[in-house]
Formats: structure tokens, C-alpha cells, sequence
């Protein structure tokens, strides 16, 4: 069944009665108050500062023709991402997620790209089976590949093998492959695995699961990672695409601050930041793409984070129980937030304090960075290619969870959606 006309019209109706009720026209007033007062540093309830601009605070533009086509600081640049078939539930009781992950160079390194590594997280009920198997290496030693069992739970099975499936062929394939990044490394989202750091404040059996060996030594891989890449002096950072961190709102929001904060995550506030609107037309509207400059990348200058998930690995956090070997504060998560006008995109860079610190390396990142931003108009090519390497397309996924289903002999799980909606890329 589609919408008939009155129907199309009677939402209008409601958009309509929704636009008179809620009017942001004062949120930049907002956000620029946000940003004047409460970020030099920001706060916590406790008085601890969350929040501390790393050098001048400063909100940027560059002409986005001319930052695409200056010379890159890094001569190569090399990408890492990992993706999963999704979490699978079997008739036998096993859950199973399965990640392979891959790292790419810019220029292109084809032996580089053959290199995959491949982790199968499963979860079992019955305590009597044991699943465990180390590292074997197949394709004359291009891919290796092994199956990590994980803690056994009541709830969150299908989470948990995802998380850790994800995380430690990520981190491992990181590890393997560090020492052939000479110039900059681009890790495809946050620099350290936010979803596992989540589980500290989640219910009590994710915050037990914390205490486990397997959370924890991939915890580790990342702050070894982070350790490699500042004795070698190679920087490393995080390209998050989809930011989705509260850290900041929900700070202003503890505090008694006088001021509204309307913004449901951080990535509303630094768009309405860095957002610019050509002046308003002669019907008064400044909303829609129309209106939106298109000509500069717009950002923030660097800031350091110690709030949220940031603060287990802040200086005075305890980094997940894992021993570091630098001093604490070389570990924290710094970023800045790039705003691409051209889709309308936020994106948020992050790398270690080790490497922030250093005006000359934070900002050739950021300029590698946005003139990857402005020439593609989206991720850097390296993030972009290893992409593509480690992703599993639905066709793929569909196959493989079949295999895994006849080589089991069980079946899967269905759902009705799986039914109705087929599979969903």
C-alpha cells in the first residue's frame, strides 16, 4: 500500500506544525556562546577537565579547491579497516561472527593488499566444548586465520562475538603489518575500540566481561600499537566517519552552566559550528542546501578528550588494566572535526597526545587530512581502499553464512525481517 495525496498532504501539514514549534534559529547563538565560554577547557561535574584545547582554539576554513591541490605532507599513506559477516545465530546453539581485515597503501602496494587477517568469534552455552584455536596461516602466508572463543553469556552474545571478532583482527592485522607504514597510518574509525571501552558502563555482566582476558589483550593490542608508531616516530590517527559521541553535551549538560544544550550528540554541535549559510534569500529561509557554502572546508583546531570512553585511556585512567609503557599522557585521544560541505558531512580525526603535542605533526595531519577530504569529498584514499579490501559484500556474507551452516549441519536463525526484507547490505 502507497500514500495517497491526502496522506503526502497531511504530513506536510504536520512538517508544517512541527516548523512553527521548533525554531533553531538560535542554536548558532548557542553554539557560538558553547564555544566561546566552555571549551578552554571543559569541565566535568567533578571539576575534572574532559575537555582541552591542544595549542590555539580556534575555528578554521580553507578554500576546499585549493587544499586539495597543495602538496601532501606524507609521500604514502596506509589505511586499516576490518568487516564482519554480521552476527549469526545457529539451531545448535553457536553464535558466530567472523571479521577479516586488511590494509591498504596509497600508492597502491598489491602484495600488501593480498595480506589478510581473518578471525571467527564464537559463542558456545555448553561449557564442555572448547572452540579455541591459534593463529594458521594459508596463501603461501598472505592470510592467516583463527577462531577465538568467546566468555559465555546470558544476554549480548551476538554483541559480543561482533566486538571481538572486529577488534582483534583489526588490531592484529595493525600489528603485523606496522612496520611497513613509513609516513602516516589511518586507522578506518576510532584510534582505540570504543565498543569495548563502552562495556565499563554498561550492565553488570558487560562490566564483568571487562575483567576477561580477551577484552582486555585486545585493549592491549591498540596501546601497543599506539607505543610502536611513537618509537618509530611514524604518526598514526583515527578517521571516524560516523561520529556519534555525547561526550561533550552531556558535559555541558551536567554542568550549571545557563544554557540550554538542544543538540543530541557532539557531531550536531560542531555542525552547527562550522556549518556557513550564504545570507538569507528573499523569502528569509537560510536552511536547506541552497543556502549552504559549499566553496571551504571548515574545522576545529585539535582538542584532547578525557571524557567518556576517552577517560580510560586519559592519563589518570587506568587504560583497561593493560601495564603502558610510555608516559600515561602520551596515550590520550586527541581530535579535531573536519565539516565537508559539499555532502554535508562531519568527520571527526583523532591521534595520540604523543603526536598532538607536536605543532608541526598535528598539523601536517590535519593537512594530509583535509586535502584528502576536499579532493574526494569523503574519506582519504587509503581509508577508502582498505575499504573496500575488508569488506564483505551481502552476496558474500549470504554465502558464508550458508557454508557455515552446512559444514555445521544446523541451520541458521531466521527472523521475519530476514524473510521480509531479504539480506541488507
Amino acid at each position: 500500500m502507497t500514500l495517497d495525496p491526502v496522506h503526502v498532504d497531511s504530513i506536510a501539514d504536520l512538517a508544517a506544525y512541527l516548523a512553527r514549534k521548533v525554531d533553531d534559529t538560535d542554536h548558532v547563538d548557542v553554539a557560538a556562546r558553547v564555544w566561546d565560554d566552555f571549551l578552554d577547557p571543559l569541565y566535568g561535574p567533578d571539576g575534572r577537565a574532559v575537555l582541552e584545547p591542544v595549542g590555539e582554539k580556534r575555528l578554521r576554513a580553507v578554500d576546499a579547491e585549493d587544499i586539495a591541490l597543495a602538496d601532501a605532507p606524507f609521500e604514502t599513506t596506509h589505511g586499516l579497516d576490518s568487516g564482519t559477516i554480521n552476527p549469526t545465530t545457529f539451531k545448535n546453539g553457536l553464535v558466530v561472527d567472523l571479521a577479516q581485515a586488511a590494509m591498504a597503501a596509497a600508492p597502491s602496494d598489491l602484495d600488501l593488499h593480498r595480506h589478510r587477517s581473518i578471525v571467527a568469534a564464537t559463542h558456545v552455552n555448553d561449557n564442555t566444548v572448547a572452540l579455541e584455536e591459534p593463529w594458521r596461516t594459508v596463501d603461501e602466508g598472505y592470510c592467516r586465520w583463527r577462531v577465538l572463543q568467546v566468555p559465555r553469556v546470558n544476554r549480548y552474545a551476538e554483541g559480543i562475538v561482533h566486538a571481538l571478532a572486529l577488534y582483534l583482527a583489526e588490531s592484529s592485522h595493525a600489528l603485523e603489518h606496522a612496520d611497513e607504514v613509513e609516513d602516516l597510518l589511518v586507522l578506518d574509525g576510532p584510534l582505540y575500540p570504543v565498543e569495548l571501552l563502552n562495556w565499563r558502563d554498561r550492565d553488570a555482566e558487560l562490566q564483568a566481561l571487562t575483567e576477561e582476558l580477551q577484552p582486555r589483550s585486545i585493549v592491549e593490542n591498540y596501546i601497543r600499537l599506539v607505543e610502536s608508531f611513537v618509537e618509530r616516530d611514524v604518526p598514526l590517527c583515527g578517521f571516524v566517519k560516523n561520529p556519534a559521541s555525547k561526550r561533550i553535551v552531556r558535559a555541558l549538560r551536567e554542568g550549571d552552566r545557563g544554557v540550554d544544550v538542544p543538540w543530541t550528540d557532539d557531531t550536531a554541535l560542531f555542525t552547527r559550528l562550522l556549518e556557513r549559510r550564504i545570507d538569507a534569500g528573499p523569502d528569509g529561509r537560510r536552511r536547506g542546501p541552497e543556502n549552504r557554502r559549499t566553496d571551504e572546508l571548515t574545522f576545529t583546531s585539535w582538542f584532547v578528550s578525557r571524557g567518556g570512553v576517552d577517560a580510560t585511556v586519559a592519563a589518570d585512567g587506568d587504560a583497561y588494566g593493560v601495564e603502558r609503557r610510555l608516559e600515561p599522557d602520551l596515550y590520550e585521544t586527541c581530535f579535531f572535526a573536519v565539516y565537508e560541505p559539499q555532502t554535508d558531512v562531519l568527520y571527526r580525526v583523532e591521534t595520540p597526545y604523543a603526536f598532538a603535542r607536536n605543532e608541526e605533526t598535528r598539523g601536517a595531519i590535519a593537512q594530509q587530512i583535509l586535502g584528502e577530504v576536499a579532493a574526494r569529498r569523503g574519506p582519504p584514499e587509503a581509508v577508502a581502499k582498505a575499504d573496500g579490501l575488508a569488506r564483505i559484500s551481502a552476496a558474500e556474507k549470504s554465502s558464508l553464512r550458508q557454508r557455515f551452516a552446512e559444514t555445521l549441519d544446523t541451520d541458521e536463525v531466521r527472523r521475519y525481517d530476514d524473510v521480509r526484507w531479504g539480506e541488507v547490505e
